[in-house]
């Protein structure tokens, strides 16, 4: 038979895709092999033998295609055996001639004997057998699917539909045909074993299902003895039996009761439950180390089912029992397995294992066994060539054994690159020092530290020099840190090289990588979560999601689980069939098409985790094979009770799945589920499982809305009935509890090699469920990414391989959990490929040390100091050689090697020297380059016991941080102590030239650190230094000087520089520009090396070091400093103590918590259409800042409601609400994010200041509707112009020509004259003379068809009160100067005003003090006229007048000086007045009586009568037309009693008519009356009309004309008083657009004209229009 390797035997399901296309002629031909042998056992009885030729008949036409039905025969009794159920002997025997591992299992002979007697019943047994458990053998067939046993016949292909179509078996006896009886085939046939050879494939055996059986008895479906199973069993089973089958069924009966009883005891040995799990060791062997010659006995137990086969093996070799008969023995009692090994000697020493393998794997445990010699036995050929030529690393033990192995590793693997399905091998020579031949290496594997075991896709071989790894196909599973661990007994070593997988080239161009580790968590009976890996290569498009397929095992046909891709890395897929095995495998997708698929996981069986539990810990107790049902009538059902411990165990924004456990009360039979679901907040309960109900107490709810609230519940149900539900979940919203990781931060990237680069980061914040990080390289400039690995890696540090040297990287780093990838970090600084030490460059040996001296000597030792090399060579020194003489009479002997093992520190101690030896020493320095030329030899050293009591001398003395005026000098502890502790230390120095005497101490007090920051030194002058150490005893020897040092600060010096980063993170900063390409930065803590890494993290890059603190605090308080190497002296140091700690504390709580910084905070305005607009600013964004707005703690997104808008360019956040209601009412919050940095800022709108918020809002809404009409930009308001007139103004806008203007006033319309034009947009109302009769409401109303608009202006009250005061404050600046005037009375000082209303108030001031009104000084107003009058004055009256007009706010005065001239013309004028008063008084006058005008009838009568008066009585004349006109009888004269005057003709005649005169006269004057007289005749008019209309020029409708007095004299008071215009005020005003008619005309009333009785309208005036009265 071809071999081939066990992986690529029975794996057609597994590797069919990945399979090598020139393996698949071999794979073929090896299954016909397969198929074609039969095993048989050894040690089979003369009974199976005879089976064996019964069975070549069938076995003839087993692979012919023209006896298939033949071979389904053969084939369904070997299936009814592999399977449980064949309990005939026939069965087993067909199974044992069929299948290698049937041989293993093959029974006594006795038991053959009957199967070989029932099997010459021929094809009749067979077939009835098969009947009898056909209900057995379709779970069975899917109980096979539970393992990794596969079908092997190509000549029959597995279903993969749910039911699988019964076979038909045909007879080869015509005789026995039975065609006409129907048998279920089980499908087990030549069921291979997947991962051991085809040694181990014959000792395995079958399982079978138990879970089949199981549910077959709780529904009463199974195989029965009894009654009632009888009776099912003929109610399902029909079938056509032949006559012969008939007649042989009652002996047959018998016949198989006897057969399962002699297989009883086999089938007890097969676990029948399909639920197959690899081996463990429950108690390992342990290491043993024994005597020669004594016994010794490993133990180990172990678990597993199929019970596990164990091998021991010795260094990797199987023990052959046989081969050393006595020397071995191997038991194993009750699953207790031992290797007793007798009379040990040195060639049992070696590492045992126990090998404990079943066909779900294999697992190794180890002990080592040492064996010991007495002392004096030791046998010299173990050891290799003798104690001196073993390396250093190997002794030799008392006991004469090798203590340790020197394992070397040559031929070592790389770091390695590979593509999936490419082939990979790994492999290293191993070099073993000492060679024990017996004593073999155990050589082990692994995968980022986890042990490889072999497997189909792993193979591990070992020669005994060369071990290797072979990944036969490669995955990015298989990707990572692959370590060789040789193990030798107690010691081992190990050597690591990282494997990297590329993804392989997609099918789809542009279609991600596929994605990898897919696995199979929770388990159920129909229901499993998959999870897997996202692909770091998405093929430039984004990932949309990913599809998962199943595959049943044993099948090639792949099913799809999810219609839609879903993005989060887990999902739950159901549907499963119970008992059945599946594989999975997931492929991403995105805009270019789908990827390929990942590697399968592992199979998985869908079954109850109870029943796995339950199965676990009981292995050993299968199922016997035989089920008892008693002869009672069953119980009646019971229905189950609720489920209890609901709750959601996960949440998506795709579905949510549930757990629970089954209830406490369900009867004997299976229960199964109903799930419900409704929205959180109703009761409205929906049944999602509606037509098929659940077996597992999982579930998976998909179809829900996202963002709302759901609440589910559970139903459990049996053939009894449906339960009560159980208590519902709490409200659960559809959506992603995890969330998409947070971009790593700070990506810093390090030298390591030529081609590699090592990157660290920082964890993201709040990283939940990280699943490793993706890292991707990029060449400077080029804008192209790849990615540095394909399988994520855990923690915060990734070494990059495969990089071009010399070239310029630039990194960054995503992170990776289930929810998805996060955004890429920040780039990293620029990075050239160079090898972290030395550049590449050559470097020389370091010169040799110098100053070597005797730090302490007792009497076999002496310890040695030395000061370090000048020159180091260009990199580190890595250690010190020293080298010793003797020196015996002043001659020097030969130079021995005092350590091996270089020494880091520059103090040794040598060992083993004579004592009063004289001694000389030298030393050589040792680094990359190799080791320097030894220093000169010292001076002779004498090795005795110092017994001094004052300490030694301190060493290794230098300085550092040397500047003009300062530097730090450190040194270390005495080697020699004295006799007691030391105390402190004194610190001398001088100037290099001055002599011995001028050392002086620097302190006077000893210290107790060791180190010292010297001050006060001068510049440009040499010092040197030493130091001396101090106890009880006194002081000791100073150390070595040392160097002469120049205090001067160097050109370029730096200092270290703290500093506080954007994260709040504190770090010291050193900068230097002169370091040579070898030099390193080193930091230390009062002056000792920072060895400690948990407090401080140091990053150096160029020229550049930056110590980083992770925690600063307390337990930090020191001095900092930092020294370049190979630089000359370049140092610098930081203290800080806990002032500073404080400071810079304080410092990075600001910069860790960032805040951005706000413009302005959160305010709300209302906009114009009434919209609420929420806004803040912040005073700089990035194009990365994010905002989120938050109404109640509850998130609000942009929508019909919201509108969200931020600009990053001027900082505005806002956001716009159409309009407020009643559930707007909270508090709002924007929440702003800028990288790091965030801030927010909350607005709390609740009580009043919503509700005016609110009622603003609406009000503004009404407003701009409001505007789309005529409207009012500047409501009706009011100012008082300069002539102190009222003037009510508005401004409107959105007017045309038809909009008109309505003024009202207490709801009456005000007429205006003429028509507004809005050209400048203001309309006006001009009230003259405002008083208190103007107070009341006006209204002015703008209005066409597309509206109108009101504005309204109350003037009463107060705002009545405030315009009067400016209208009294507007009087009050329009009054003049004060004027002095006399008159008849007395003198009268007077100031005019615009006009007077009565709240200006009026005072007046005589000489500082009130004036006191009396009937001789008074105060008045006439018209505009504010007077005070002084009659009589006297000269008491002269001084200065103050008027003070008060206008209810302020004061205004005026004043005039009325003393002196002005008093004495004012006086004079008064007395003239006075008697021109006088005059006036007494003059002649006609008092009244005479009409202007008469018109009378010819004929009639006419009397005239008027009064006269003047004193002294005046004289009385008429004139006629201006001549003297006397009494004659037809006119009478009259003047009686001096006063009575009359006129009488008693029949006018048109002579009369004409002008007549009354002329009175005395001493004081003359006045003249005059009256016409128009007389008219019947018959005619035309004359007088004529005269009429000469005269009075009026209509002809007047009857009189208003008489007209002349007076020769009048006095100047009385001509302006006829001048004054006194106004009534018109009580109310309507203003109209309608204006006068030019037409009308004006009526002259009958009345006189006197200022008593003259009522004219008084007038306001507006803009181009004129207001008049309306009665």
């Amino acid at each position: 038979m071809m071999s081939l390797p066990f992986y690529q035997r029975h794996h057609d399901h597994y590797d069919r895709a990945y399979r090598h296309k020139a393996l698949q002629s071999t794979v073929s031909q090896y299954q016909k092999e397969t198929k074609s042998k039969s095993a048989v056992y050894a040690q089979g009885s003369a009974a199976y033998a005879r089976g064996s030729a019964a069975y070549r008949h069938a076995s003839a036409a087993d692979f012919s295609l023209e006896s298939s039905a033949a071979y389904s025969h053969g084939s369904s009794a070997h299936n009814l055996e592999s399977a449980a159920y064949s309990y005939g002997s026939t069965a087993y025997d067909h199974a044992a001639v069929q299948s290698k591992r049937s041989a293993a299992y093959s029974l006594d002979s006795e038991a053959l004997s009957k199967s070989s007697a029932a099997y010459s019943h021929g094809s009749e047994s067979i077939n009835k057998l098969a009947a009898a458990y056909r209900l057995g053998s379709e779970t069975y067939g899917l109980g096979l699917k539970d393992s990794n046993l596969m079908i092997e016949d190509q000549s029959y292909k597995m279903s993969p539909k749910a039911k699988r179509a019964r076979q038909h078996l045909v007879s080869e006896d015509k005789e026995n045909e039975a065609i006409d009886y129907s048998v279920p085939i089980f499908t087990g046939r030549e069921v291979n074993i997947s991962g051991i050879t085809d040694t181990e494939e014959e000792r395995i055996k079958e399982s079978a299902a138990y879970v089949a059986k199981r549910n077959l008895f709780a529904t009463g479906e199974g195989v029965s003895v009894s009654k009632v199973a009888k009776s099912v069993s003929e109610e399902e089973h029909h079938e056509k039996k032949s006559r012969k089958v008939a007649i042989r069924e009652s002996a047959e009966r018998v016949a198989l009761k006897k057969t399962l009883e002699d297989t009883q005891a086999f089938h007890k040995k097969l676990n029948q439950d399909k639920l197959l799990h690899p081996p463990e060791f429950v108690i390992e062997p342990r290491s043993h180390t024994i005597w020669e010659k004594q016994n010794v006995k490993f133990h180990c137990t172990v678990a597993g089912w199929p019970v596990p086969r164990v091998t021991w093996y010795k260094n990797n070799v199987p023990i052959d029992v046989q081969a050393h008969p006595g020397k071995y023995t191997i038991e194993n009692r009750y699953g207790l397995h031992s290797l007793e090994i007798s009379t040990c000697d040195f060639d049992d020493i070696a590492q045992y294992r126990a090998s404990a393998m079943n066909v779900k794997g294999e697992v190794s445990a180890y002990a080592s066994l040492v064996v010991k010699r007495y002392k004096g036995e030791i046998d010299a050929s173990h050891l290799h060539a003798g104690t001196f030529s073993m390396p250093l690393s190997l002794g030799v033990t008392p006991h004469g054994f090798a203590s340790r192995f020197e394992i070397k590793f040559i031929d070592k693997f790389e770091v390695t690159f590979g593509r999936e399905g490419e082939t990979m091998s790994l492999g290293c020579t191993v070099v073993i020092s000492p060679d024990i031949k017996r004593f073999k290496p155990d050589i082990e594997w692994y995968r980022n530290g986890v042990l490889i075991t072999p497997s189909k896709w792993v193979q591990m071989h070992w020669t005994g020099e060369r071990a290797s790894l072979t990944l036969t196909h490669a995955n990015k599973e298989d990707e990572g840190l692959y370590t060789l661990r040789v193990v030798m007994g107690e010691y081992y070593e190990e050597y690591s090289g990282y494997v990297f997988v590329r993804d392989a080239d997609a099918e789809i161009p542009g279609a991600p990588g596929a994605p990898l580790d897919v696995k199979c968590l929770d388990a159920n009976k129909d229901y499993v979560i998959v999870s897997w890996k996202q692909p770091a290569v998405d093929g430039g498009n984004p990932i949309l999601g990913y599809f998962i397929d199943r595959c049943e095992v044993g099948t090639t046909h792949w099913t799809q689980c999810n219609e839609t891709p879903v993005k989060f890395a887990r999902f739950p897929v159901t549907g499963l069939i119970e008992g059945r095995s599946y594989i999975f495998r997931v492929r991403a997708v995105n805009r270019a098409g789908v990827s390929l698929p990942s590697r399968v996981s592992e199979p998985v069986a869908a079954l109850d985790p109870a029943d796995r539990a339950r199965l676990r810990s009981h292995p050993s107790a299968p199922w016997t094979g035989q089920i008892i049902v008693t002869e009672e009538e069953p119980a009646e059902g019971v229905i189950p009770g609720p489920p209890t411990d609901l709750q959601v165990i996960e949440a998506t924004k795709n579905y949510v799945v549930l757990s629970w456990k089954p209830p406490g009360q369900r009867g004997h039979e299976g229960i199964m589920y109903f799930v419900e679901k409704c929205i959180a907040g109703t009761e409205d309960w929906q049944r999602v499982n509606t037509e098929i109900p659940v077996k597992s107490p999982r579930f998976a709810v998909f179809d829900l809305s996202e963002g709302k609230s759901y609440c589910f519940r559970v139903r459990c149900c049996n053939s009894a009935g449906i339960g009560e539900p159980s208590e519902a979940t709490e409200a659960t919203v559809v959506d992603d509890k995890l969330d998409i990781p947070k971009p790593p931060g700070r990506i810093m990237p390090t030298r390591n090699t030529d081609t590699s680069v090592v990157v660290t980061w920082t964890e993201p914040p709040d990283a939940k469920e990280l699943v490793g990080y993706y890292i991707e390289s990029s060449v400077v400039g080029s804008g192209h990414w790849e990615p540095c690995n394909n399988n994520p890696v855990k923690g915060t540090r990734f070494i990059c391989h495969g990089l071009v040297n010399g070239e310029k990287y630039i990194f960054r780093v995503r992170a990776v959990n289930a929810a998805g990838l996060s955004e890429f970090s920040q780039d990293s600084e620029p990075i050239e490929v160079q090898a972290a030490i030395g550049g590449g460059l050559l470097h020389a040996a370091p010169s040799p040390p110098y100053d070597i001296t005797v730090l302490e000597s007792v009497r076999d030792s002496m310890v040695l100091g030395w000061k370090q090399p000048k020159a180091t060579g260009g990199t580190e020194i890595t250690g010190y050689y020293v080298n010793y003489r003797e020196v015996i009479g002043g001659v020097p002997g030969k130079w021995r090697e005092a350590n091996i093992k270089a020494v880091s520190e520059r103090a040794y101690r040598i060992e083993n020297l004579k004592e009063n030896m004289v001694y000389q020493f030298q030393v050589a320095a040792a680094n990359l380059a190799g080791v320097g030329t030894p220093s000169l030899p010292s001076k002779p050293f004498k090795c005795e016991e110092w017994t001094i009591a004052v300490p030694g001398p301190p060493h290794d003395v230098t300085y550092t941080e040397v500047r003009k005026d300062s530097l730090v000098l450190l040194w270390k502890e005495p080697v020699y102590t004295g006799r007691s502790p030391i105390a402190g230390y004194y610190i001398d120095m001088k100037e290099t030239e001055a002599k011995e005497e001028r050392w002086r101490s620097v302190n006077e007090k000893p210290l107790q650190k060791k180190f010292l920051k010297i001050a006060g030194l001068t510049e440009g002058v040499s010092y040197v230094f030493r130091v001396r150490a101090t106890n009880q005893a006194g002081v000791g020897r100073p150390s070595d000087i040392t160097d002469p040092v120049v205090a001067e600060t160097r050109p370029g010096t730096k200092e270290v520089v703290v500093n506080v980063d954007d994260d709040g993170v504190i770090s010291l900063n050193f900068e230097c520009d002169q370091m040579s390409p070898n030099s390193k930065f080193v930091w230390s803590k009062n002056y000792e090396p920072i060895e400690d890494d948990s407090r401080l993290d140091i990053d150096s890059k160029g020229g550049k070091s930056k110590a980083v603190f992770k925690n600063l605090g307390e337990d930090d308080l020191g001095i900092y400093s930092c020294v370049v190497t190979d630089t000359d002296g370049v140092s610098s140091g930081y203290t800080i103590d806990e002032e500073e700690m404080k400071r810079l504390l304080a410092l990075s709580h600001e910069h860790k918590f960032p805040t951005i910084p706000l413009a302005s905070e959160l305010a709300v305005e209302i906009l114009e259409k009434g919209e609420v607009r929420f806004w803040l600013q912040a005073e700089k964004l990035s194009g990365n800042a994010k905002a989120n707005f938050v109404f109640n703690d509850k998130e609000i997104f942009n929508g019909e409601k919201y509108k969200m808008k931020v600009d990053q360019h001027t900082g505005l956040v806002e956001m716009i609400m159409d309009k407020l209601e009643d559930k707007d009412e909270g508090t709002y919050t924007f929440q702003l994010q800028d990288g790091k940095a965030t801030n927010q800022s909350s607005l709390v709108l609740i009580g009043d200041v919503f509700k005016k918020l609110r009622d603003e809002a609406e009000f503004q809404r009404k407003e701009w509707h409001r505007k789309q009409g005529p409207h009012f930009v500047d409501q009706l308001g009011w100012e008082v112009t300069d002539e102190c007139n009222v003037m009510l103004k508005c401004k409107v806008a959105n007017i045309k020509k038809e909009t008109h203007i309505v003024w009202y006033k207490d709801t009456r319309e005000i007429m205006v004259d003429e028509e507004h034009d809005f050209k400048d947009g203001v309309c006006t109302l001009l009230i003259s003379e405002f008083s208190k009769k103007d107070t009341g409401i006006y209204e002015v109303i703008l209005k066409d068809d597309r509206g109108k608009d009101i504005s309204e202006l109350k003037l009463t009250d107060t705002a009545f009160a405030d315009l009067m005061n400016e209208v009294c404050r507007r009087i009050a600046l329009s009054a003049t100067d004060l004027k002095i005037q006399s008159t008849a009375e007395g003198i009268r000082l007077y100031s005019f005003v615009t006009y007077y209303v009565e709240d200006l108030r009026v005072g007046w001031v005589h000489n500082d003090t009130q004036v006191r009104f009396t009937d001789r000084v008074k105060t008045g107003v006439t018209g505009e006229q504010i007077w005070l009058q002084i009659n009589e004055p006297t000269p008491q009256d002269k001084g200065k007048y103050t008027m003070e007009l008060f206008d209810g706010k302020t004061g205004h005065k005026k004043t005039v000086d009325l003393s002196g001239q002005a008093f004495d013309e004012a006086f004079a004028e008064f007395q003239r007045l006075k008697q021109a008063a006088i005059a006036e008084k007494n003059r002649a006058r006609v008092l009244g009586g005479l009409p202007d005008v008469v018109t009378i009838q010819e004929g009639k009568a006419l009397n005239l009568s008027c009064t006269v008066w003047g004193d002294p009585t005046p004289e009385v004349s008429w004139l006629k037309n201006e001549k003297s006109f006397v009494s004659d009888a037809n006119c009478i004269l009259k003047f009686e009693a001096g006063k009575n005057v009359s006129f009488t003709i008693s029949a006018v005649s048109t002579h009369d008519s004409g002008k007549y005169s009354l002329v009175v006269k005395n001493k004081y004057g003359t006045e003249t009356s005059d009256v016409t007289v128009i007389v008219i005749t019947v018959s005619g008019q035309t004359d007088t009309a004529k005269h009429t209309v000469s005269i009075s020029g009026q209509s002809q409708n007047n009857i009189t004309v208003p008489k007209k007095k002349k007076a020769t004299t009048m006095s100047k008071p009385q001509q302006e008083k006829e001048k004054k215009d006194i106004k009534p005020h018109v009580d109310e005003i309507i203003a109209t657009e309608e204006t006068s008619d030019s037409k009308e005309i004006p009526r002259v009333e009958k009345e006189k004209n006197t200022e008593n009785n003259q009522q004219t309208a008084k007038k306001t005036h507006g803009k181009a229009a004129a207001a008049r009265t309306v009665p």
